[in-house]
């Protein structure tokens, strides 16, 4: 099953935010609560952890990117 990876809002003025790292790659195995990447806003730098085990397939965004809430930014496959 495909899980996609969004750009959270981390607070409720937060339009957008920069992809500072990616802390996995295409084809890591990722456990629900690893770090996967960084994210920058007006007021923080901070680390987005996995919601679900899987493995990363497919980065849709790079770093330096700056992405609106909700935007697609990976694509995980779901493992059990």
């Amino acid at each position: 099953m495909k899980i996609e990876v969004t750009m959270p809002k981390m607070s409720p003025e937060m339009r957008s935010g920069v992809l500072c790292a990616w802390l996995k790659g295409e084809g890591d195995r990722v456990r629900k609560g690893e770090a996967l990447f960084e994210v920058e806003t007006e007021k923080v730098v901070c680390q987005v952890e996995a919601e679900r085990d899987g493995v990363l397939v497919r980065l849709l965004a790079e770093e330096g990117d700056d992405m609106p809430v909700g935007a697609v930014l990976a694509e995980m496959e779901a493992q059990p």
